[in-house]
């Protein structure tokens, strides 16, 4: 089945200029990037953005380190998106070899991409970015 997914870059990424490396990672396995776009994320957004962690003791941090420069935003699709992209992103701790965390990541919180964990979540993270679709 076919299916979108929001995918970001983050900006510790953007800054060390690894973009066109982690878009190529996307399209060679099989992602079609849909929409795309570069932008400095506001506070209120990004407080939108990670509401779901808005009672954990790290959610400041989480803001102030996503809106601390610009992130690329996008919407993926293809056939089991949600799954292949966490996947291809690689886990939050020890990620694999060959995964975009372990490429790029340098550790944590600086893990260089954020995907969608489920198909809700990844229609709610897609609306706050893509409004229009």
């Amino acid at each position: 089945m076919v299916e979108r997914t929001f995918a970001l870059i983050k900006p510790d990424a953007v800054k060390a200029k690894n973009i066109g490396k982690i878009i190529d990672m996307i399209e060679q396995n099989g992602f079609e990037i849909v929409k795309m776009h570069k932008i400095h994320m506001s506070e209120d957004q990004a407080k939108a953005f990670y509401a779901v962690h808005k009672e954990k003791p790290f959610f400041q941090e989480m803001i102030d380190f996503v809106i601390s420069g610009p992130v690329i935003a996008m919407m993926l699709e293809k056939e089991n998106a949600i799954t292949d992209w966490r996947d291809l992103m690689g886990a939050l701790k020890d990620p694999k070899e060959g995964t975009i965390r372990k490429s790029f990541g340098t550790d944590i919180m600086l893990n260089a991409v954020h995907g969608s964990d489920a198909p809700e979540t990844a229609k709610t993270e897609l609306a706050l970015f893509f409004p229009c679709c």
